[in-house]
């Protein structure tokens, strides 16, 4: 039951931390009035799909990030051509609301005819002759476009990404990461709340955790208990007192007197003879923090982790890293269910980490990366006109298989690492 407990909260870690991400880019994307074709959860193959009103919302094989599919991010293929013969279904406002390019003979209450000429992106209208006749007919900006079994909804040119200004693209792009730093924040505020704040001279000596399989939890030693006496000696609040008395006595048998519940228990314990150990996390005694704590406690704890993360990245550049030293998936869900082990505070805290992580690493200028897109916004802003869209996809491309690569090749570490232990 535990392991099964265990095994739920770390799914809905990963898929907060990716799902917030991505409900920033389109949230953001919604506002400034662009077409969001899809919002994914994962790579690869399709799991599972649903559509609510302009957005298919699909969970994908690979467990690895999400993504947010605007409309006019990437070249799209105009599949309506001039010549080409189709089946268009006339709505009640005498405009088109779905052209059928495939299976026309199925079709019923359908007009069918040859296209003449058509602008799906600006003008919004389509001439076919029917017949000998040229008709002409409006068409909505929602209609949808029927081929192989799939709709696809057309996307008027101010729909599309590439046409909002500058700032309502940024804003978009740079939601993602926002929203991470925002969850980071969040969870170490939790994290504070939930394990709360030490007392000042504390008169008690109590057990934050048990370690599984060591001394302590063989003896019977519980998250909670209050130590009130070693071997006839009552402990005071003076942990460091408290851990020496435990690792002088490495091999020994104790006696300990705790509290549980408002029971005493007598209980014996041996600390083991080479570390002098016995497997718990002692605490002192604990209180709720204040608003104002909890806040200067969360700031502080994102700038105390920003630096270390950015300290890993200058050590990355360096070389001072090896390949061992990187996590891919397996290894950071390995790590991960050891640290829900210890417990749900933990595990926020861990939660905070890597949300902050994800934020930061997305703004870094790689490509296929949030950072990546926004320096290209950048450059089109001084430029004062955008990059060529095929060279910038190109990059992107390229960016996104290289991450790909390297995410394949640590992953294979990973397993190798997972194995040989």
């Amino acid at each position: 039951m535990e392991n099964l407990q265990i095994a739920l909260l770390i799914i809905l870690m990963f898929f907060l931390l990716v799902s917030l991400h991505e409900w920033g880019h389109f949230y953001f994307a919604r506002r400034a009035g662009i077409l969001v074709r899809e919002f994914a959860i994962g790579f690869g193959p399709k799991l599972f799909s649903i559509k609510r009103g302009e957005t298919r919302y699909t969970l994908r094989l690979l467990p690895i990030g999400g993504f947010v599919r605007m409309a006019g991010e990437d070249p799209e293929i105009v599949e309506v051509q001039p010549g080409q013969t189709l089946a268009l279904r006339i709505n009640k406002e005498d405009k088109v609301s779905r052209l059928y390019l495939d299976r026309l003979d199925e079709r019923s209450g359908v007009l069918r005819g040859e296209v003449k000429s058509l602008d799906l992106e600006r003008e919004l209208y389509i001439t076919i002759d029917v017949d000998g006749e040229i008709e002409r007919y409006s068409v909505h900006p929602q209609a949808q476009i029927v081929a192989r079994g799939r709709e696809t909804q057309i996307a008027p040119s101010d729909r599309q990404f590439g046409n909002k200004t500058v700032g309502q693209r940024a804003l978009s792009i740079f939601a993602g990461p926002f929203m991470n730093f925002l969850l980071a924040f969040v969870l170490f505020a939790t994290f504070l709340v939930l394990q709360g704040v030490p007392v000042e001279n504390s008169t008690k000596v109590l057990i934050s955790d048990v370690v599984a399989d060591a001394p302590a939890d063989e003896a019977g030693l519980q998250k909670g208990d209050w130590v009130k006496s070693i071997n006839g000696e009552t402990m005071t609040g003076d942990l460091n007192a408290f851990v020496d008395k435990i690792n002088a006595s490495a091999g020994k048998s104790l006696n300990l007197i705790v509290d549980r519940n408002g029971v005493e228990l007598p209980i014996k314990v041996t600390p083991d003879a080479k570390t002098g150990k016995i497997g718990i996390y002692p605490s002192g005694e604990m209180r709720q923090p204040g608003v104002g704590e909890t806040i200067r406690y969360a700031g502080s704890t994102m700038v105390q982790m920003t630096e270390r993360i950015f300290e890993g990245f200058r050590k990355l550049i360096f070389g001072e890293f090896k390949l061992d030293d990187l996590a891919g998936p397996v290894k950071t869900t390995q790590v991960t269910v050891e640290i829900a082990k210890q417990g749900l505070p933990q595990l926020t805290l861990w939660a905070g980490i890597l949300s902050l992580y994800l934020g930061i690493f997305n703004l870094l200028p790689i490509p296929a990366l949030d950072g990546s897109r926004l320096l290209f916004l950048g450059l089109e802003a001084i430029r004062g006109k955008p990059i060529d869209p095929s060279r910038e996809s190109m990059v992107h491309l390229v960016g996104f298989a290289m991450l790909m690569l390297l995410m394949v090749v640590v992953t294979y570490n990973d397993i190798v690492g997972l194995v040989r232990n």
